[in-house]
């Protein structure tokens, strides 16, 4: 089914190690070379039927920590897929994946590993795909090694040598117009003497999406290309979706009460910053860039996550509570789509936090009692 054939892969897409650095062109895209769909005769009205169901990641489908004290050899395959799913209900977006999911599967591996890593990309692709991951020594981050055309396939081999959260992503030629659409993803090099334990662990991806049509607009939205130029997003989004992991679309996550939660972010961008924020609470323990080696920063209210870069968050749950998980850039929140919610069940505290205090005045003060 799939060919190996690396230089017949990168005469296919018009770009060589010399002509490229991780795969950047040193070109503007056309609407010719990208499979553009954003003219008047190709924009649609309607929805398109949808591949899956869904493209959201589950944010719970989440490798188990590393404990063991030995490196291991790992055999990893990406295929890349090509979806039309919906961004929300009545609107219908092309997306292209690793995996049929957005962010694309965690990777997770100890300092020292071995990784194989084969990317597989479909015949029935329109288009060449490659992955880097920023957890390589090596050109592009592997980009070039990889690099497959539909109905190929490209492996290379690297070792983990330094831990951290990091992400991985397309980087072809159109590379903002790939990570837009969906190809990105985290791998995460546990230390040598793994991470502390705690009771649950979530995974979310953050990422514009540049439509040629409004927020909400019922139909096919086709990518556009000028918003992207000009920075000017349709939608800010977790996973893919609108507000995906809310009541209205796939329900909140669950916790329970006095459980440490990890939340790991990663930012594809591909051009805006994230400033991650849990509402209602504080990452009590927040390894900034993804990094996982000390120091550890306490109590962070927001973190700034770059596009391209990873944020590994902790917080605690004391109190029964709804946590907001949002970018603090708050119009992204109420108007672009950026929303995920923590459901934590418990026992009231009121001397932590009181919903319903006594409002009465008591005896021997003048004023009410807040």
């Amino acid at each position: 089914m799939f060919d190996t054939t690396r230089r017949r892969t990168l005469e296919w897409l018009g770009i060589g190690g010399a002509a490229s650095i991780a795969g950047c062109a040193s070109q503007a895209p056309t609407a010719e070379n990208t499979g553009s769909s954003t003219t008047a005769a190709q924009t649609t009205s309607t929805p398109q039927p949808t591949d899956v169901d869904r493209v959201a990641a589950d944010p719970t489908d989440v490798p188990a920590s590393i404990s063991r004290s030995q490196s291991k050899h790992h055999e990893i395959t990406l295929q890349t897929e090509e979806v039309v799913a919906e961004i929300e209900d009545g609107v219908t977006f092309s997306y292209m994946t690793f995996g049929g999911q957005v962010p694309g599967p965690m990777i997770r591996v100890r300092q020292g590993d071995a990784i194989s890593l084969t990317l597989e990309n479909p015949p029935e692709s329109q288009m060449g795909h490659n992955v880097d991951l920023h957890a390589v020594y090596g050109t592009g981050g592997g980009a070039v090694a990889t690099t497959a055309a539909p109905g190929e396939q490209n492996a290379m081999k690297f070792q983990a040598r330094y831990p951290g959260a990091y992400i991985y992503h397309c980087a072809v030629s159109n590379l903002d117009y790939h990570i837009s659409s969906g190809m990105f993803g985290m791998i995460v090099v546990e230390p040598k003497d793994g991470l502390p334990s705690v009771d649950r662990e979530f995974y979310l991806g953050q990422h514009e999406v540049y439509t040629d049509k409004a927020v909400g607009e019922t139909g096919h939205h086709s990518f556009s290309f000028e918003n992207m130029a000009n920075e000017q997003p349709t939608y800010v989004l977790f996973n893919g979706e609108k507000y995906p992991f809310t009541e209205n679309r796939y329900g909140t996550l669950s916790a329970e009460q006095g459980e440490r939660i990890r939340v790991f972010l990663v930012d594809g961008g591909p051009n805006y910053s994230s400033n991650f924020h849990p509402i209602g609470n504080v990452w009590s323990k927040g390894y900034r860039d993804g990094s996982l080696e000390a120091p550890v920063e306490k109590h962070l209210q927001t973190a700034k996550v770059p596009p391209g870069s990873c944020f590994v968050g902790e917080v605690e749950t004391p109190v029964p509570e709804r946590i907001k998980l949002v970018d603090h850039a708050l119009s992204r929140v109420a108007r672009r789509g950026l929303l995920a919610e923590i459901d934590v069940a418990g026992d009231e505290r009121p001397e932590i936090f009181d919903p319903s205090p006594d409002m009465q005045a008591s005896e021997d003060e003048e004023g009410p009692i807040y």
